[in-house]
């Protein structure tokens, strides 16, 4: 072999290699998911990467939760600098497309992606549409949920045939099983998040919508009987905790270890919690538990619920490329249909066809709640609504005292009622 072929058949190889790095495209991914969920998604990204090897790559960053987060893609996408493709809580859709950080999602990208909208619960997609106009695509429901020790209930007598807790079906029957666990000798009936607003919001709000009330109307917050329906809901927490059967000013964690301890009998936690229960039961440090659907307190089963999203931000001064948003499109198409695995995580996947299959219908406790999807009510289509937003604030504030018995709950409304209509 002479040294000019040696070099041709080198430069030749160079050039394909060269060519083949170019076709391959990094997506910038950034998402808020830590704990059980967080491990899965990087299981997920793990997965995409291995598959789609010399074409796309996924270089993914975690960021903290809330406020930092949303802070940071507002101000990176100012400048041009935020990722190509993020999660996003559907609730923070409204004041992100007020901000024009976000791009639409057309058409065109659906069938991309190879997904389509029929695919998608309709409360789900319309709670990532704005003015008509799609700025997001669902990748689960998050709802929050009744967690409970079986072995307790059942000690008490309190399970029915199903295994489910007795009572589920109104306030009084509820309450006489949170009364009957409290005679059984049970320190905590009911494990409470009564420290932090801001997270008790999922649980009042949802108790608002069982009486079919709303937070805003026509652009009013607690317009006509709405009020009323706040301080129903907030008078029937406050009760519990005024006759012991909740625990009282009870922060995030503690509230977990109450329930995972055995200390409380039950617990109203988000379904992102499953994974801290599998896997304690899956060590043998857990006892048998389930989780259901919030009772229903009032006329109708209805739970509140939020969305982790895919998002595509709107770089100002920095277009996308075709090949980069074929190779995006890609990454949310993936994610949707491999999104059983999500499951385990506890949400509730958004694509249709994941929980219609077989596996998912036989996969507990996620099927045992999977139908309050029928039954969800997403944030009122505000920018100040949202994970961390203004009328979380609000709201918190006077949900605290009035959760733990030293505010009155008219007296706590009328001050909501007056400060979220002072924000409009």
């Amino acid at each position: 072999m002479n040294a000019v072929w040696r070099f041709g058949a080198v430069a030749g190889v160079a050039v394909l290699m060269a060519g083949s790095a170019a076709a391959q495209e990094t997506v910038v991914w950034w998402d808020f998911l830590s704990g059980g969920d967080g491990v899965r998604m990087k299981q997920l990204i793990e997965q995409f990467n291995a598959e789609h090897q010399g074409e796309v790559v996924i270089d993914a960053t975690t960021l903290e939760w809330g406020t930092p987060f949303y802070s940071k893609v507002q101000t990176s996408a100012a400048v041009g600098e935020a990722p190509d493709l993020m999660t996003y809580h559907a609730s923070r859709i409204p004041l992100a497309v007020q901000q024009g950080i976000l791009q639409e999602i057309t058409a065109a990208d659906w069938e991309a992606m190879g997904l389509s909208p029929s695919d998608y619960d309709p409360a789900t997609l319309d709670a990532v549409t704005s003015d008509g106009k799609q700025y997001a695509v669902p990748f689960d429901t998050h709802p929050i949920v009744l967690y409970y020790n079986k072995d307790v209930l059942g000690e008490a007598g309190l399970l029915t045939e199903d295994g489910l807790p007795k009572g589920l079906e109104s306030a009084e029957a509820f309450t006489a099983t949170l009364q009957a666990l409290k005679d059984a000798g049970v320190q905590f009936p009911m494990g409470s998040v009564t420290a932090d607003g801001n997270f008790m919001f999922r649980t009042i709000y949802s108790l608002m919508g069982q009486q079919g009330g709303e937070l805003m109307t026509d652009g009013e917050f607690l317009a006509g009987d709405n009020a009323e329906k706040l301080q129903n809901a907030l008078s029937v927490l406050a009760g519990w905790t005024e006759a012991g059967l909740q625990s009282t000013y009870t922060d995030y964690p503690a509230t977990v270890a109450l329930f995972t301890s055995g200390e409380a009998a039950m617990m109203i936690n988000g379904v992102w919690e499953v994974p801290t229960m599998m896997d304690l039961q899956s060590q043998g440090q857990l006892f048998e538990w389930g989780a259901v659907e919030l009772p229903v307190i009032f006329e109708q089963p209805t739970t509140y619920a939020d969305s982790h999203s895919f998002a595509i931000p709107a770089n100002q001064g920095k277009e996308m490329t075709p090949e980069k948003r074929a190779a995006v499109l890609e990454v949310v198409g993936w994610m949707a249909k491999n999104s059983l695995f999500w499951a385990t995580a506890g949400h509730i996947p958004a694509y249709g066809p994941v929980t219609q299959s077989e596996d998912y219908k036989a996969m507990q406790p996620n099927a045992t709640y999977s139908a309050l999807t029928a039954n969800m009510i997403f944030d009122p289509k505000t920018p100040l609504a949202g994970v961390a937003g203004p009328i979380f604030d609000v709201m918190s504030t006077y949900f605290v005292p009035t959760l733990n018995g030293e505010m009155d709950p008219a007296e706590a409304v009328e001050a909501i009622r007056e400060e979220l209509n002072d924000l409009n």
